[in-house]
């Protein structure tokens, strides 16, 4: 998602999120006696409690807790079975069945079905309100006309209920589309929410996922549990999601046993891995983001490829990204990121050949730089924006003007900078995520508007196949198509830290910035 936080794919930083479980350690820090029926973590605030109108990691991470998708992943990166118990996908890859488990029911007992499967979905193509991360359904057969009020019968869109099983039809062979619904804008919404339009997201909302909010204040908000969870009442009956640590560093909050869990800075991970108390209560591991510089290949002069190509072969890559790396940073290789398959063992950048990156911008007629239109990156005062202007003065005579945008997502979506820096974690875990949601002709975060069928046809072979090799096969094309034309550069990947007081297992993500929270209890 670049998100807010993690603004869908116009944010420039990559929110933190929260780390991989670790193994509990004995040494413990100063803190208040535990509640065993209590958990305090810190938390932003989100930006709303609906699942269909979220569009940023902090809201997701509390939206997840409240609406339960039909599947989600484990600690492990493997996808599990949540309200479906099953799902079968045809051989071609164009039709996905989902079979919810017997007896579900929403937190007030009323019973949850295939049919509140399908209107929570259709809420996310809403013509009047569609949900910020709609793309990620646009493939279901005649999802766009109704999208676009070309069509204004529900059922003319490819999501049916048959009895217990929600059918799905796709426009194009979708194999990751069981992955896909994990993300928490698929959560499952109550009847009065998506036929009736009148119920309220929020204090005392009706829910399907574990926990359910009672109390918002400025400082905090509460979270009971669900006692009809699919999967049994969670172990941990209120969950305190502090929004206000009175101006005091996450860390020094949970020194003083105010916070049993909290995302840290990256920058207090490597001092805090050696304190004796709270070393070993540091949780930290890949996260599922990435930092990426984008092009508008629309207009000059990066519409001409030669130009895109020149640089890409100018910069130093893996030196620049080594030097401009912060806070846990890692150099990115390849649009995908590590845990991820899709990308293999190769490095996906560009050769570091200035020669022939003068040569190509002297073919394409700027020789020495000479002609270039201006162009301006969009680098949101980040110190690699410098160090690649730089490089690309110093090696083509290609002057930038290093610019902080004002509105970087609303600038993407309709006047783009001639290049800028941009953030994405993922919606779920599969190669598609960063590449075809990305840089698909006809995709909305496309931003830089590039077009390649090459890249589109391994895009769709890699969707339309079940065998694991032939999918990567194809995703190792399209890598390679993205490294030939250059349309975007990877530059980093994340990591993420956090505090998790010793004795609360389940406290950690994998990778997603996600907690399931429903999966807490402290050690006995």
């Amino acid at each position: 998602m670049t998100r807010s936080g993690r603004s869908r794919a116009g944010a420039i930083l990559i929110a933190l999120a929260v780390a991989i479980a670790g193994v509990l350690a004995q040494a413990s820090s100063p803190a208040r006696a535990v509640d065993r029926n209590d958990v305090r973590i810190f938390v932003q605030l989100p930006s709303t409690f609906d699942p269909a109108a979220q569009s940023d990691a902090a809201t997701a991470a509390i939206t997840a807790q409240l609406y339960e998708t039909l599947t989600a992943y484990d600690a492990a990166l493997q996808l599990q079975p949540a309200l479906a118990r099953s799902w079968d996908v045809a051989a071609d890859g164009k039709r996905v069945v989902f079979h919810l488990r017997p007896g579900l029911t929403f937190s007030d007992g009323s019973e949850l079905t295939a049919q509140d499967v399908v209107g929570s979905w259709l809420r996310l193509l809403n013509p009047a309100h569609p949900s910020p991360l709609v793309a990620l359904l646009t493939d279901v057969k005649g999802a766009r006309a109704y999208l676009t009020g070309q069509s204004s019968d529900p059922a003319s869109v490819g999501l049916h209920a048959n009895g217990s099983a929600v059918e799905v039809d796709l426009e194009r062979p979708g194999a990751d589309f069981p992955a896909i619904v994990s993300a928490p804008i698929f959560g499952v919404v109550p009847a009065a929410a998506w036929r009736d339009g009148q119920a309220a997201f929020g204090i005392d909302a009706t829910v399907s996922g574990g926990y359910d909010v009672t109390a918002v204040t400025d400082s905090e908000i509460t979270l009971q549990r669900n006692e009809r969870y699919w999967a049994g009442a969670p172990a941990i009956a209120t969950i305190h999601l502090v929004l206000d640590i009175g101006g005091r560093s996450p860390v020094a909050a949970f020194e003083a046993g105010d916070l049993d869990y909290t995302p840290i800075s990256l920058t207090d991970a490597p001092w805090i891995a050696y304190d004796p108390n709270l070393g070993p209560q540091l949780r930290a591991g890949p996260s599922l983001a990435l930092t990426y510089l984008g092009l508008d290949t629309t207009k000059a002069p990066f519409n001409d490829v030669r130009v895109r190509q020149a640089f890409g072969a100018a910069v130093d890559w893996q030196r620049v990204t080594s030097l401009g790396a912060f806070g846990g940073q890692l150099p990115a290789h390849a649009m995908v990121p590590p845990g991820i398959r899709g990308s293999g063992d190769a490095t996906w950048w560009p050769v570091h050949d200035p020669a022939k990156a003068r040569q190509l911008l002297a073919d394409a007629g700027y020789p020495g730089g000479k002609g270039l239109p201006q162009i301006y990156f969009g680098a949101g005062g980040s110190g690699i924006g410098g160090a690649i202007a730089a490089e690309l003065e110093r090696e083509l005579g290609m002057h930038v003007e290093v610019d902080v945008l004002g509105d970087h997502l609303d600038r993407l979506t309709t006047d783009p900078p001639t290049m800028w820096l941009s953030g994405w974690i993922a919606d779920y875990v599969g190669p598609n995520d960063f590449l075809g949601v990305l840089l698909e002709s006809d995709s909305s975060d496309n931003y830089g508007h590039w077009s390649s069928p090459v890249f589109d046809a391994a895009i769709s072979d890699a969707l339309g196949t079940r065998d694991a090799a032939a999918a990567q096969a194809a995703y190792e094309r399209a890598q390679a198509e993205i490294q030939r034309d250059v349309p975007v550069m990877p530059l980093f990947v994340g990591t993420e830290s956090a505090l998790s007081r010793d004795g609360l297992l389940g406290a950690g993500d994998n990778g997603l910035g996600i907690l399931r929270m429903a999966g807490m209890a402290w050690a006995p």
